[in-house]
């Protein structure tokens, strides 16, 4: 981890296997089945983790645990109480050290950490390579569910204001001054191919560092940090405030928490996405 200012929002496969008992750990999978007509749909990993899961672990629904389900839109940020609720379920209190995976891509993972994040919890960390890496790895794993913990006493102390809303995004188009980051694929970056959120393409005058491009694909560990450094500061993303987006604030708290561990100090994530603004016709979008 030599070259991250923050180190200790990502740990390995060996420090967690000698820390479990000192942790609470949560899996986040979410699997979105692409469907044409609704864009995607939404599948809890439950059934994952009921077959094999890191021992101690807890399932956390992102779609519902940790997300306001009152909203027409998915995965939206939750008020604090609900999320103080939802974590104090999963016996997290403010002292608690947490650490987030994910079976699927790891930025359900990160989607939870920047969660804790917003509402003030910085003793959190992502399972670097993620559940595939533990299980290449032949760790220990549980089955079943989850076995329950007494409930902790998880308050939020402090909202940062990491999420923004359309009209952030609205006013750093053209500010030279801001770098509004998408992080899907390239081909939906560029309106070719991949899943459409409405119309196809981007925000207009957003660069592109896809949250795919920041993880090893043979590892699915991160990857070493002077190359993600030269990633990110490639598009201009290292020297300006960022708002990272995606489709719908989940991939985006991928390029955020490597950001933030490189030693960024100014990152938002525009929490609605493409969910909200490619629906739109009077903001801007690009293509080509």
């Amino acid at each position: 981890m030599t070259g991250f200012v923050h180190p200790e929002y990502l740990v390995e496969t060996d420090w967690l296997a000698q820390h479990l008992n000192d942790v609470v750990v949560l899996d986040c999978t979410i699997h979105l089945i692409p469907d044409p007509k609704i864009t995607y749909v939404i599948k809890p990993g439950r059934e994952d983790f009921e077959k094999s899961h890191i021992p101690g672990a807890q399932f956390c629904d992102v779609s519902r645990d940790v997300s306001d389900t009152a909203q027409k839109l998915n995965f939206m940020r939750q008020k604090p109480e609900d999320f103080a609720a939802a974590m104090r379920r999963f016996g997290i209190s403010n002292s608690t050290r947490v650490v987030t995976y994910s079976t699927a891509n790891v930025w359900w993972a990160t989607r939870v950490w920047w969660l804790l994040r917003e509402f003030g919890h910085d003793n959190a960390a992502v399972l670097n390579g993620g559940f595939q890496k533990w299980q290449r790895e032949n760790r220990p794993v549980e089955t079943g569910p989850g076995k329950p913990r007494p409930a902790g006493e998880f308050t939020v102390r402090e909202v940062r204001n990491l999420m923004v809303g359309k009209d952030a995004v609205k006013a750093a188009i053209g500010d030279a001054g801001v770098c509004t980051l998408n992080a899907l694929l390239s081909a939906q970056h560029t309106g070719t191919g991949g899943n459409s959120y409405g119309r196809p393409g981007r925000i207009a005058g957003s660069v592109n560092v896809p949250a795919a491009s920041l993880v090893d694909p043979e590892t699915n560990t991160f990857l070493p940090p002077d190359e993600l450094r030269r990633r990110l500061g490639a598009v201009g993303a290292l020297d300006r405030p960022v708002i990272a987006y995606c489709g719908g604030g989940i991939a985006a708290s991928a390029d955020a928490m490597i950001l933030t561990m490189l030693g960024h100090q100014d990152v938002k994530v525009y929490d609605a996405s493409l969910s909200e603004w490619a629906k739109d016709p009077s903001l801007p979008m690009e293509t080509g």
